[in-house]
């Protein structure tokens, strides 16, 4: 749905009917295609984006010499989360969208990887990195003090609660994903290399660069473009970030309820 210039035959107006078309032409399991690099990425990446925040958070709190949290430090913890995470997922992001694009010439994550390292270099898993961090920056600091706020009203005393973990999730992350969406529709831009847009808007050769990726979007679809998609990725999101939200709490007061219980009360 973020593609600017699409093949007729791939053009989207909704979710439910994108999905639908994809299956009925290209398969039932067309949706799932590049799953496997995302699965390889995503547990390294998250395991660095959990433990930097929660050192960050506690770290800066007590910098900060704030009762309870503050908000300046999620926002920062988060932002410095992100800098680890990006790093592991952003190649994984390259070619999962490459896979995903239609008629992609790539069978599996293995041959896309290949083909792009041989014709681009390693420099094209990274084309997008800092356009993926101007937009992970702002979207984790926005994602994580609203779940942080959200736990403050819903869960003052934050313990395990994973009704409270699935709504704060939930909603924080349809909150990011909304306010974000222009820079994701920029960075789509710069994984894919879109040849159909990029011939329209005349760029010959590799379109590189934020500023350069948000003026072609504005040339092609003007402000509109910016907001193509914007359903799914919240669609997207919200159950993405409750999920996330509430296995790690789960995994959090697992881990550490032993500790918990044999702490001496003071």
């Amino acid at each position: 749905m973020q593609s600017l210039n699409p093949d007729p035959k791939a053009h989207y107006t909704s979710v439910y009917g994108a999905l639908k078309k994809i299956i009925r032409t290209e398969g039932f399991w067309r949706p799932l295609r590049g799953l496997n690099v995302m699965m390889m990425g995503a547990g390294p990446a998250h395991a660095m984006y959990f433990a930097c925040y929660e050192n960050m958070k506690r770290t800066l709190n007590a910098v900060f010499h704030h009762q309870g949290n503050s908000h300046l430090a999620n926002g920062i913890a988060g932002s410095m989360a992100t800098l680890l995470h990006d790093a592991v997922m952003n190649p994984a992001e390259v070619v999962k969208q490459r896979m995903q694009m239609y008629n992609s010439p790539h069978r599996s994550a293995l041959s896309c990887i290949r083909t792009v390292w041989g014709t681009e270099g390693l420099g094209a898993f990274y084309r997008s990195y800092t356009t993926q961090l101007t937009m992970n920056i702002p979207f984790q600091s926005i994602h994580f003090i609203t779940y942080e706020f959200l736990q403050e009203q819903i869960n003052p005393y934050r313990g395990y609660n994973p009704q409270s973990h699935i709504i704060s999730g939930g909603l924080a992350g349809a909150l990011a994903a909304a306010a974000t969406t222009p820079l994701d529709v920029c960075k789509t831009l710069l994984n894919t290399q879109e040849n159909m847009a990029l011939s329209l808007a005349n760029i010959s050769g590799r379109l590189s660069g934020m500023a350069n990726a948000f003026r072609t979007v504005y040339q092609l679809n003007g402000l509109p473009g910016y907001f193509k998609g914007v359903q799914a990725r919240v669609i997207y999101q919200m159950p993405s970030t409750a999920i996330s939200w509430s296995v790690y709490e789960f995994f959090k007061y697992f881990l550490t309820k032993h500790k918990l219980e044999n702490r001496t009360p003071y």
